[in-house]
């Protein structure tokens, strides 16, 4: 591939992520507003109305012999199965955070991911460190055990979250299939599970849906399109752009979090909170000063 080639699906990696990363950011406003619908429903509806957006869009665009291909494949199939897994439970612990006003764990959880996927992408991928690096690394590691420290425990959900979804965009970046595919896959494995939970809660009297109203049926049924949205950008910016740069997209959702949780939900957010975010936050300053010098050190190579 040539270096244009290259620039080109770059570029269009980098719109897809800053695109998906700002929908991820705002997630809280969305979710909040499903406070009265039990979190493993509200799941459950995102896996199913996703599903169907996916295949409007897959019968549109003729992949279905794509979709067919890749469940055929056992590697792929393998794959799709585990970051089915992964996303599944990332949406969930998610939905969980927002439900018990813990945003500032959440976006605590996805400021500490990209180091995840930079510590990921470094054992799998073979993609190196600068000094630069490992010091921002190093300042962000001490963010999180000094807020661990004021918790009083371990920040379980921050990072399960981290992890779940480093973990996914490592898998989605070597998995041989699309974004729109890829997603269809692992949406459709899911989706017999959630399906037929939500057959057990209407049978049994517990189920929201359609019960709760034209508003809270809408957010339901458009938080698959919600769903499948970002995640097909983020899909596709994974597969055109190293790691370590998705990984540095990653702070624009925790980032819009942080301020919902604080100046929007009035979540507490103490001193000792503040340093720990800071030491995080100058971590990032340091990481991205290394990643814009060594983007302008290999165009000036290029010219």
């Amino acid at each position: 591939m040539s270096s244009i080639s290259k620039d080109k699906e770059a570029g269009v990696g980098l719109g897809c992520g800053i695109l998906a990363y700002l929908m991820w950011g705002g997630f809280p406003v969305y979710f909040k507003s499903l406070g009265s619908v039990p979190s493993l429903q509200v799941v459950a509806h995102r896996v199913v109305w996703s599903l169907l957006f996916l295949f409007l869009l897959i019968l549109v665009w003729g992949r279905s012999a794509d979709v067919w291909t890749a469940l055929k494949s056992r590697r792929t199939l393998l794959i799709l199965v585990t970051t089915a897994f992964l996303i599944a439970a990332n949406w969930l612990i998610f939905v969980i955070a927002i439900d018990h006003a813990q945003i500032l764990q959440a976006s605590l959880g996805y400021f500490i991911t990209p180091f995840f996927s930079v510590f990921l992408g470094f054992l799998f991928l073979k993609e190196r460190l600068r000094r630069m690096q490992l010091f921002g690394l190093l300042l962000a590691t001490c963010g999180v055990l000094l807020i661990t420290v004021q918790f009083g425990h371990i920040p379980w959900a921050a990072l399960t979250l981290a992890l779940t979804f480093s973990c996914y965009g490592l898998l989605r970046k070597i998995v041989a299939v699309d974004a729109l595919v890829g997603l269809t896959v692992e949406t459709l494995l899911v989706a017999p599970v959630a399906v037929a939970y939500l057959v057990f809660v209407s049978l049994n009297g517990a189920g929201s849906f359609p019960l709760s109203g034209i508003k809270i049926n809408s957010l339901l049924m458009f938080s698959g399109i919600v769903t499948a949205v970002p995640l097909l950008l983020f899909a596709t910016a994974a597969r055109r752009l190293k790691l370590a740069t998705v990984g540095f997209l990653q702070y624009l959702a925790p980032t819009l979090q942080f301020l919902l949780a604080v100046l929007v939900y009035n979540e507490l957010f103490t001193l000792s909170n503040l340093c720990s975010f800071m030491l995080i936050w100058c971590g990032i300053f340091f990481y991205s000063v290394d990643a814009w010098l060594a983007m302008k050190i290999y165009r000036s190579a290029l010219s």
